[in-house]
């Protein structure tokens, strides 16, 4: 249990309190609410370890009275609760290794069909649905920003944030390309294809950190939603698209119901991608990003999915695989994760 340094955190809480107690705290509200931030984070980590510490004791004492009374019906009930605390116990290591600046941040996820059209943005809803029953497996929220649905099916992108402590630290190694293989449910040959896209994955940055976007490197269109939300997104052109000129980003808002409200949007995940891309250069100014910033190449595959002629998923950079693919398509990707964040903190990516 030394690895989560509970009497550190105790005595970080107790100064934090102190700090919080003081005459003019709130004054500044920017300081106020790192603080704020910072004492919930620990102490939600405290409690974390305070209840497992619990499970723990209450395990012990259920075992001794077992063996004391030679009754062999607790066993199922010790078992589950072994397989349990195990559980928790690789949650609590793996959210340790969450020690970037942003990890504890919401992130922003971006989905884009590649090449295949119809195959290809089938794929993207697939991987869509995918990530959004992870993040109801994690009691994550999913706020929707952007969609542009496939002209057949499927959709060709898709924008949405991921809402959680620590959701950008799980999922910033998801960020890729995701290559399926598989029959085509759109080809009446019932051939072979392979279909990829990519995934962007950002950290939504606060208010507090200061972004400097000159107002002239901005091209702003709106247009009408194509998204759902009734008949007044439809008919209006509420929706917004923001392009960073020097750099080619751009981003997409539709989800509010007002023009006003889905630039604001925009801005805030327009400058989470410069913030992103600057930190990644090690730059120290947003003027320093030139040229296009495509920086997914359709050649560079983090994952294979395939369906078809066996079934596996492997992920090609900790080589970690599952065959059980129906159950990663519904959500089931903790195991890549897991695996992703053991390889980056032993410095093996």
């Amino acid at each position: 249990m030394f690895l989560f340094d509970v009497a550190h955190k105790k005595k970080e809480i107790e100064e934090l309190d102190v700090e919080i107690a003081k005459d003019g705290f709130f004054s500044d509200l920017t300081n106020s609410q790192k603080v704020l931030q910072r004492s919930k984070s620990l102490k939600t980590s405290v409690e974390s370890y305070e209840s497992l510490k619990k499970d723990l004791e209450d395990l012990i004492t259920l075992n001794s009275l077992a063996m004391e009374e030679d009754d062999e019906s607790l066993i199922e009930e010790i078992g589950k609760g072994i397989y349990k605390l195990n559980k928790q116990i690789e949650k609590m290591k793996l959210s340790s290794l969450l020690s970037g600046p942003y990890d504890k941040n919401n992130a922003i996820l971006a989905l884009h069909a590649g090449a295949g059209g119809t195959e290809a943005q089938d794929w993207v809803e697939m991987l869509y649905r995918m990530y959004s029953r992870w993040a109801e497996r994690n009691d994550f929220a999913v706020k929707e920003l952007d969609y542009l649905a496939g002209e057949e099916a499927g959709i060709k992108s898709v924008t949405f944030m991921v809402i959680g402590t620590n959701a950008y630290g799980y999922l910033l190694g998801e960020k890729g390309v995701h290559r399926l293989v598989r029959i085509s449910p759109f080809d009446a040959n019932k051939r072979r294809h392979t279909s990829f896209a990519s995934l962007d994955v950002m950290p939504e940055i606060s208010d507090d950190i200061e972004i400097n976007i000159n107002p002239a490197d901005l091209r702003v269109d709106t247009y009408r939603s194509s998204g759902a939300g009734g008949q007044h997104i439809n008919k209006t052109e509420s929706a917004v698209r923001i392009t960073h000129i020097p750099t080619g980003v751009v981003v997409s808002c539709q989800n509010e119901r007002s023009q006003i409200q889905n630039r604001e949007t925009a801005m805030k995940m327009l400058k989470s991608k410069l913030f992103e891309i600057k930190e990644r250069e090690n730059l120290e100014r947003i003027e320093d990003l030139k040229g296009d910033m495509k920086d997914i190449a359709w050649g560079s595959q983090i994952r294979s999915y395939v369906f078809q002629p066996y079934s596996l998923v492997k992920d090609h950079r900790t080589n970690f695989e599952v065959g059980n693919t129906a159950a990663v398509m519904d959500g089931d990707i903790d195991g890549f994760i897991d695996e992703y964040l053991k390889f980056k903190a032993e410095g093996k990516i």
